[in-house]
């Protein structure tokens, strides 16, 4: 882990970008408020919300990232790639994908209307959890996947010489990584939909299903009310304070044992398992894969005829997401223990929107706001991004240290040769897959641009975005289209990379 100075540096650091912007607003305030009946059922509905997409997402990994583990075919390894693109594709994008499938008109209605069925209604609560858990699926399958290559090669070998099949190989091997892993996954999740604002301004369907991140762009758009806005905010990072607790209290310490980094087998299994392997992937792909396969459908003919505007906008995403994720990686990397992760937490507790108005509230005084947009951004992105990259990095930091921390004081390693030689081997797959999570989510954001952003400095999703409200839909889709394949391209790179020779 890095020096404690260093340590401590950082999280002061990040405590002051996260909560100095939320006084920022609440100085604006011209008096005290409090919440009203609108107010409390969007909490409810924020929390109900949330809590079921945790439930949902988590629940469905499982089956999912069990048949990932020990089914062996052809192209297995894209598929495990693919996995990713969900949770990385820019949110408005995603949805129109979603709509095209489980819209009013989309297939599965026009399926079921054939069959003399009733109509699917994405609008609503079962549309919010469905387009949560569509995102937050292959996030916990991830996560999950590399609880099981954790799993080390010679209790797997142990089982096998003990013949423990079943229920109970599955209690004694993988039920104690499950119990690491789970309860993080969920409270990671349950973070990010506490603070859902697109998929619920799409799909919500009305008052009835308003979240707090919704609440609070109400109070800024059409009330201009900040006192209400810093309220629904400290509530929100009240919300998800509690979930990172939680997720701390509950994450198990790491109890599977060393070994030898040898790769994971879970040895063979009946032919009805490989069927059910097949099925449950064949599922999860389809559910997955159908709406970006629609999305880029209709946008890839579109894109060799971009205007420059255009092109100039994914320059300044490219450079954003690139900065982003060097800076997160660099902030990850000193937070790498329970008190580093529950700092990182933070970032994403407080409302983005209530970050960036604070923010622009700081600085104007001094600089144009617009000036410093981009760098802002950067800041943003990188911050919203270490909850995940820290989670990622934890878990394989912390049984490094525990398995091989006086090993190298034994034999007197100085602190390069214990990253070299040590945490580096260990830690470059992990780090691989955080580092792409993070430059795919940097290049989707459409948070903090929004506010500042103008024509000059536009980034993509910002064009796409204006490019949706003037209507001109075609170059919307290639525009769309564009986005998707660089948010999955920088994934992809930093992923190969991490996991190349690991």
């Amino acid at each position: 882990m890095a020096p404690r100075i260093v340590q401590i540096s950082t999280g002061a650091l990040i405590c002051s970008f996260v909560l100095l912007p939320l006084w920022a607003v609440w100085r604006q305030a011209d008096g005290p408020t409090s919440l009203g009946p609108a107010d409390w059922s969007a909490l409810r509905f924020t929390i109900l919300q949330a809590a079921l997409s945790a439930l949902l997402s988590t629940l469905s990994a499982v089956p999912l990232a069990r048949a990932l583990a020990r089914a062996q075919f052809w192209g297995r390894a894209a598929v495990i790639r693919l996995m990713g693109a969900p949770f990385i594709l820019p949110v408005i994008v995603a949805i129109l994908g979603l709509i095209a499938v489980f819209g009013q008109n989309g297939w599965l209605n026009t399926g079921l209307r054939s069959l003399g069925f009733g109509s699917f209604s994405i609008y609503g609560l079962q549309g919010v959890l469905l387009a949560h858990v569509f995102f937050n699926l292959p996030l916990a399958t991830r996560m999950i996947l590399l609880g099981w290559a954790t799993i080390p090669q010679e209790r797997l070998r142990l089982g096998q010489s003990l013949d423990l099949r079943g229920f109970a190989r599955f209690r004694l091997i993988e039920f104690p990584m499950l119990m690491t892993i789970l309860p993080s996954a969920a409270a990671v999740i349950f973070v990010i939909c506490l603070s859902s604002f697109t998929v619920a301004l799409a799909l919500g369907g009305g008052p009835k299903s308003t979240t707090l991140e919704l609440a609070i762009y109400q109070a800024f758009r059409f009330d201009f009310d900040f006192a209400k806005a810093a309220l629904l905010g400290l509530v929100q990072l009240g919300l998800s304070a509690s979930a990172a607790v939680f997720a701390l209290g509950f994450a198990w310490g790491h109890q599977l044992g060393i070994g030898l980094d040898r790769p994971i087998a879970l040895g063979r299994h009946s032919t009805l398992q490989k069927y059910l392997d097949g099925v449950v992937i064949g599922v999860a792909l389809l559910f997955l894969g159908l709406p970006l396969l629609l999305v880029l459908g209709n946008g890839l003919g579109s894109i060799t005829s971009l205007p420059a505007a255009v092109w100039m906008a994914a320059l300044r995403s490219v450079l954003i997401a690139l900065g982003a994720t060097a800076l997160c990686m660099l902030l990850s990397l000193s937070l790498l223990s329970r008190g580093g992760e529950a700092i990182a937490t933070l970032s994403i507790t407080v409302s983005p929107l209530v970050l960036g108005t604070g923010l622009f509230l700081i600085a104007s005084p001094y600089v144009n706001p617009f000036e410093i947009s981009l760098w802002v951004t950067l800041c943003v992105n990188a911050l919203m991004s270490l909850p995940f990259a820290v989670r990622i990095l934890r878990p394989e930091m912390s049984q490094v240290d525990a398995n091989f921390c006086w090993l190298s004081a034994s034999l007197g390693l100085s602190r390069l040769g214990w990253w070299r030689w040590v945490v580096w081997p260990r830690l470059r797959r992990p780090f691989g897959f955080a580092a792409g999570l993070t430059a795919a989510l940097s290049m989707g954001d459409l948070g903090v641009i929004a506010l500042f952003g103008d024509a000059e400095r536009a980034t993509l999703p910002l064009k796409l975005y204006q490019l949706m409200g003037s209507y001109r839909m075609e170059q919307a889709a290639g525009c769309a289209s564009l986005l998707l394949i660089l948010s999955f391209g920088f994934f992809w790179v930093f992923d190969f990379l991490g996991r190349r020779n690991a």
